[in-house]
């Protein structure tokens, strides 16, 4: 049998729930990428700066994911039911996945328009987009740090992938600014090099979401979690009074939760309701242990 308590929401943000936190990182970031796509892209389009127009248009990208992240922790907060009796948190998990190959699309994207834009004869860049560049990478990377931090506090991959959503955005307004740098440096001739800070930010930014969609698949096919203290778990159960021996111990997660499943071994000749308690004592003891567990089913067995 596995429980799933629900925690009494607050609006306190040390007290409230690893949702509701990921849930206003989400929106902050949402308000902060609004704003900074209207900058980027008449700062781009004024200043003749294709890699300031490319990176406006990923900065829309973030919108849309942080809206993902949002809506998908919010559906972890439903409560389990029939259908669904371990719970929504795997929504958290598909929101990460989704985050993931919206940065790989945008990348695509970046990169092909790039291309075409090396191969057309333009302007040369504005030297005041290199100010607004310089504006755009303090802020992102600020609110980046902020996200990730509300993350690894959480435990929440869709608040990770939303944080280096908002940090490969700096990272492409970083290479911009390399490149228009460049193109102003290097006059006539020169006019592409901010396209070739487009396409080399494209490729950072593949990469990156190469690397967040892969544990979020890890997670949707119930991988064991890494970094996760297996040991301490294991400790726990062994120390119930009446445990003998424990093995087949199997942990899955479920967005910012995870749930535990274990064979437990004890004295063969002990009635059925000592067992029992027992079991209760064992699923006690491990959710003291590791409070973010949120379910621990535990199968008994006589120990040989």
């Amino acid at each position: 049998m596995s429980t799933s308590p629900n925690t009494v929401p607050s609006r306190n943000e040390s007290l409230a729930s690893p949702a509701e936190r990921g849930m206003k990182a989400a929106l902050t970031g949402l308000g902060v990428n609004a704003a900074m796509v209207t900058v980027k892209l008449l700062a781009g389009i004024l200043g003749h700066s294709y890699a300031l127009v490319a990176d406006a248009v990923e900065s829309s990208t973030d919108i849309f994911s942080s809206l993902i992240v949002w809506a998908g922790l919010r559906v972890t907060t439903r409560p389990a039911d029939e259908d669904y009796p371990y719970g929504y948190g795997k929504a958290e998990t598909l929101a990460a996945a989704i985050v993931s190959l919206m940065l790989l699309g945008a990348a695509l994207g970046i990169a092909v328009a790039a291309v075409r834009e090396i191969r057309t004869p333009h302007h040369m860049p504005a030297p005041f987009t290199l100010a607004v560049i310089a504006v755009v990478v303090v802020v992102k990377e600020v609110l980046s740090r902020r996200v990730l931090r509300v993350g690894e506090e959480t435990g929440s991959t869709a608040v990770k992938a939303d944080a280096w959503h908002h940090r490969s955005d700096a990272l492409t307004s970083a290479a911009a600014f390399i490149g228009i740098s460049v193109a102003l440096w290097g006059g006539p001739g020169w006019e592409s090099a901010d396209d070739w800070a487009a396409l080399v930010a494209s490729g950072i930014i593949a990469i990156n979401g190469f690397l967040l969609l892969r544990p979020a698949i890890r997670d949707l096919m119930d991988r064991m979690p890494e970094d996760f203290p297996t040991e301490r778990i294991a400790e726990a159960a062994r120390g119930v009074e009446g445990v003998r021996s424990i093995e087949k111990l199997r942990v899955r997660r479920l967005g910012t939760e995870f749930f535990v499943d274990l064979h437990v071994q004890a004295d063969r000749m002990i009635p059925l309701w000592e067992a029992h308690v027992m079991s209760g004592k064992v699923k006690g003891a491990i959710r003291s242990a590791v409070p973010n567990v949120a379910g621990v089913l535990v199968h008994m067995e006589p120990f040989d």
